[in-house]
């Protein structure tokens, strides 16, 4: 190392130094966070370091780029002068105050999400109003930002006390001596952007373990790199005629008739007898609402719900619904265009995304008014392109009068703000005679956890979301109950994704189980249904109940008939694809990996087994036909 940081270089040296120490440090905060999580077994711990350093060391390559680019070119006279020390001397203290407030970045990160920096994160600098607001409101800015400028006042007054910057900047190195070792210390970075990627980190079967193995800063490049990821580039596929007439057999059965059997064409038709039914739906999808905040799994000590849990015993109950995702924009597209989750972003984000088979179109074909209803600023996450190029008027913050918001942060009104407008929206639809779909979009139970006053004190953590979440639902029903349109009206609460994704395994199947309550007393019996499905199956499911024929590229079935061998649900990450089905787990991950396992429901036990070929057909083959036909427009509506 000494024979090559010779020089100016030495800045080189003392960064890479910083570098490397604030990573192990980071690295080590991150294990004691996880303490009951991670495998403490002693070769594990050593491939999570070991690897660990080597992604650290690339990080740091590509931060040292510009550094190195500027010693090799910058000539001694210049290097030597006052002005280009400062700038020196400025770029060197910036680089250093980002490496530390990293440091803290990636703990809260980490406590919110339990991984290193990834897709969400991307999304966290795209969405910088949101984002910034959001840490504003939910940790002390300034004394972060006072630790933060301390720790590194501390690290560039040791390098001010060695006089590194100073003694490099006055070397006389020759321009064929900076171009040599320039050269030589810029292969690791050149290297790494061709060659390197997360697959390398795969060291464990604990995914805790294989988190620690990363670093932040490489995470975080690495995400913004793939936030899309080519199907059939980065995974397994089959004939593309094949995996369509499997997706046609799995999906076909009395009711449903594809229009080009055998052929790389999605469309079918659901045709149905008798009188279709003209009830106005109430779609409800609450934010991180996990299964585990109810009773059904977390028990008498789970959080506290009981408005919600007592409408389980009044409506059609799913008791093993799976989230398709970990995110808002998951659930959305899982409960609008009912497919399973694309590799990459999800397409509610894409472009090309309007005029897709979905809940809104078919609703819309049927004569409804649809209204997206959001107390946030919908251009957050492509909502609004999205719902409005898809049948939907855009109700959102921005439209929202100054006397309807008692109460918002962030993320937008609270859930009661939101229920009153769309109880306004139903008004006004059913004066005009008009049959609706609102769709609502709640935000109250995300940090940073702030409600209006109700009467009771509410702490500012997951518990008080929790239950003020189930207060505003509570009076959104009471007052329903006092409309006209309530008696035909059917109301889907479901949540969007799940409260944590974080477990042991690749995907931990149990944190993905979230609640839907089916309530409409006019228009169904109660029931509790424990059939494994899935986000996907929910709008084919309510429009059974409304009787309708209609076309569509679906990938969901009514869930009253769904036979047992049809029970399956989709869960996935943005790079891991999963397919749960008879207590199986078949994961397609990046560089065409495929594995299975044996889960237990109930304790969500993971043992690895072998590849079965039907479920790895089965598998690839719906994974690959969602995102070839969005890539190749087949589920657009033709008008």
């Amino acid at each position: 190392m000494q024979s090559i940081f010779t020089g100016r270089f030495k800045i080189v040296k003392s960064l890479f130094i910083i570098f490397l120490v604030l990573s192990f440090i980071t690295r080590v905060i991150l294990m004691i966070k996880s303490a009951g999580q991670i495998s403490w077994n002693v070769l594990e711990l050593l491939k999570s370091f070991s690897v660990g350093m080597f992604f650290d060391d690339v990080a740091c390559s590509y931060f040292m780029v510009p550094f190195i680019f500027f010693t090799i070119i910058i000539p001694p006279i210049i290097a030597k002068s006052k002005v280009y020390k400062g700038l020196v001397w400025f770029f060197y203290s910036l680089t250093v105050f980002i490496w530390v407030f990293n440091v803290i970045a990636e703990y809260f990160f980490w406590d919110e999400f339990e991984v290193r920096f990834n897709f969400i994160a991307v999304d966290y600098l795209i969405y910088t109003t949101e984002v910034i607001g959001n840490i504003v409101e939910s940790y002390s800015l300034p004394l972060l930002l006072t630790i933060v400028a301390a720790v590194s006042a501390l690290i560039i007054r040791r390098t001010v006390k060695k006089s590194i910057v100073n003694d490099a900047l006055n070397d006389s190195q020759s321009f064929g001596s900076r171009l040599k070792t320039g050269g030589i210390l810029l292969v690791p970075a050149i290297f790494s952007f061709f060659f390197v990627t997360h697959a390398w980190a795969e060291i464990s079967t604990n995914a805790y373990n294989k988190e620690l193995a990363k670093n932040g800063i490489y995470s975080l490049f690495e995400a913004f790199k793939n936030n899309q990821l080519d199907y059939d580039h980065f995974y397994t596929t089959v004939d593309d005629q094949m995996a369509f007439k499997t997706l046609q057999d799995l999906m076909s059965d009395s009711l449903i008739v594809y229009d080009e059997p055998g052929k790389v064409n999605p469309l079918y038709s659901v045709k149905r007898v008798g009188e279709e039914k003209r009830y106005n739906v109430m779609f409800v999808t609450v934010e991180s609402l996990s299964g585990e905040f109810m009773k059904y799994i977390g028990g008498e000590d789970g959080y506290d719900m009981p408005f919600l849990d007592s409408l389980t015993h009044e409506g059609i109950f799913l008791t093993n619904l799976y989230a398709n995702g970990t995110r808002t924009v998951r659930g959305l597209e899982a409960l609008n265009l009912c497919i399973p989750p694309t590799p990459g972003t999800s397409l509610v984000r894409r472009p090309g995304n309007d005029h897709l088979y979905s809940l809104g179109e078919i609703f819309k074909q049927k004569g409804y008014q649809n209204k997206f209803i959001y107390g946030g600023f919908g251009y957050f996450d492509n909502m609004n392109t999205f719902f409005s190029g898809n049948g939907y008027e855009i109700v959102d913050r921005s439209v929202f009068a100054d006397n309807e918001i008692t109460f918002a942060n962030v993320w937008g009104t609270c859930d009661g703000d939101s229920y009153r407008r769309a109880m306004k929206e139903a008004d006004k639809s059913f004066a005009e005679g008009k049959p609706f779909l609102n769709f609502i979009m709640t935000t109250s139970n995300h940090k940073p956890y702030t409600f209006p006053e109700i009467g009771i004190k509410l702490p500012p953590n997951r518990t008080g979301g929790v239950r003020y979440t189930d207060y505003a639902l509570e009076q959104f029903i009471k007052a329903a109950k006092l409309k006209p349109w309530f008696d035909s009206t059917i109301f889907v609460i479901v949540a969007d994704h799940c409260g944590s994704s974080a477990g042991k395994s690749e995907i931990p199947v149990l944190k993905y189980q979230i609640p839907c309550v089916i309530y409409a007393p006019k228009i169904v019996q109660p029931q509790m249904i424990d059939k494994l499905c899935s986000q996907v199956d929910i709008p084919p499911t309510l429009m059974a109940m409304m009787n309708w024929s209609y076309k569509s590229t679906f990938y969901g079935k009514d869930i009253f008939t769904m036979k047992k061998e049809e029970e399956r649900a989709f869960v996935g990450t943005y790079q891991k694809l999963g397919y749960i089905q008879d207590n199986k787990l078949v994961v397609l991950s990046p560089q065409k990996k495929i594995t299975q396992y044996k889960f237990d429901r109930f304790t969500g036990d993971m043992k690895p087994t072998s590849v079965e070929p039907d479920m790895q057909n089965k598998v690839v083959s719906l994974y690959q036909t969602a995102e070839h036909m969005f890539i190749q427009k087949l589920n657009k509506v033709k008008h």
